[in-house]
């Protein structure tokens, strides 16, 4: 089959199997090679270590497959339901982790597709990756024709928008090449970079991960910095602001995709409830899913950051029983939580927890917070 050939049914067995877009390209150093080392140079990757561990990986795909010649880009769909308004209590999950974990679903197509090609030319050598290589996936995929590279930073498809799963299969057959989408199409449009509470967008096209809400609620480990937790709002996990505002998702097309779809209280959430899992609990409720990466003590802390935003009676409850939780971090974040409740119990239960705690950077927070409520 020449190579001609064997791209269009690479492409229509690619569809077959649920993949929205593909493309091809040649295995090359990505065009954003030195962005993105001037990125990690900047300190933009915040604790996201393994960034600058694998930095000089990112160069070319043969340090993802040896003797690539050809990334068959991939683009899944993962628009559902329109997210629901949270009511006070209530939180709210970024689109993608709504249902089961993007990575597994992903990772069985790809395996299916690349036996298939195997199929078509035995001995040929393939790996499929989806988000955990060191690979730029978004200027791959915007070198195979897929989209182009918003100023959100995210890639955007003029038809589906920018709610897309990415992935690639490479290969060590040359396969017929896409063009390059051509040009961008933001134009003046600055909507995501004005809709970003914490300012992450220091610029079109540059994102600061250490003030995004996504890596704020799953990649960071620690308590947010003080100045940004009044500004995640109702976000537990994740944040899709600067995708909600953008203009080339408004007429988005609808994911058939079952997996995708929102599984019982993600949207929205519930953060009173969240407050009370224990870690059995949460296992059995998230292991398999795109939640489990933030941990429970990572969704916990989280979830005590939302009612903090929003105080609660049902808020105000959960947080002096969490007050007394095994995990640092959710003591902190309900300490710092309460210094926003006006309630006199919010004060006693702060003034009982010191009296007890020994973790200093958990006292260092119910101190602060008795000295700004009210006396």
């Amino acid at each position: 089959m020449n190579p001609s050939r064997l791209t269009e049914a690479v492409k229509a067995q690619a569809q077959e199997l649920g993949f929205s877009l593909v493309g091809v390209c040649p295995a090359q150093r990505p065009p954003h090679w030195e962005a993105f080392q001037r990125w990690l140079q900047a300190g933009y990757a915040g604790q996201m270590e393994y960034f600058h561990r694998r930095a000089q990986a990112y160069e070319h795909p043969r340090f993802v497959l040896d003797g690539v010649r050809s990334l068959v880009m991939l683009g899944m769909n993962y628009r559902t339901d329109t997210p629901i308004d949270p009511a006070p209590g209530q939180a709210r999950i970024a689109r993608y982790a709504w249902g089961l974990d993007y990575h597994e679903l992903i990772r069985r197509r790809l395996r299916q597709l690349g036996r298939w090609l195997v199929q078509q030319v035995p001995g040929t050598r393939v790996r499929g990756v989806v988000d955990t290589a060191p690979l730029l996936e978004r200027c791959f995929a915007q070198q195979a024709g897929l989209g182009w590279i918003g100023k959100n930073t995210l890639l955007i498809h003029p038809r589906l928008g920018s709610y897309l799963f990415l992935a690639a299969l490479l290969t060590d057959l040359e396969l017929a090449y896409d063009e390059p989408f051509p040009g961008q199409h933001c134009g003046r449009c600055r909507a995501c970079l004005d809709a970003c509470p914490t300012g992450a967008l220091v610029a079109p096209y540059v994102l600061d991960a250490r003030r995004c809400i996504s890596y704020l609620t799953i990649e960071l480990r620690q308590m947010p910095p003080k100045e940004l937790r009044p500004k995640m709002g109702t976000w537990v996990f994740g944040c899709d602001l600067c995708q909600e505002v953008c203009p080339w998702n408004r007429r988005g097309a609808v994911s058939q995709e079952p997996g995708f779809r929102p599984a019982s209280g993600c949207n929205p959430a519930d953060a009173v409830e969240l407050m009370g899992l224990t870690e059995e609990e949460f296992r059995r409720r998230f292991e398999g899913t795109a939640l489990w990466r933030a941990r429970r003590a990572g969704l916990l802390r989280n979830a005590a950051l939302v009612l903090g935003h929003r105080p609660t009676e049902r808020g105000l409850a959960a947080l002096c029983q969490a007050l007394y939780d095994s995990q640092p971090i959710v003591r902190a974040a309900c300490a710092w939580a309460l210094g926003r409740y006006s309630d006199p119990e919010a004060r006693s239960a702060l003034q009982k927890a010191l009296a007890t705690e020994t973790v200093e950077q958990v006292r260092e927070e119910i101190r602060r917070s008795l000295e700004n409520l009210p006396a």
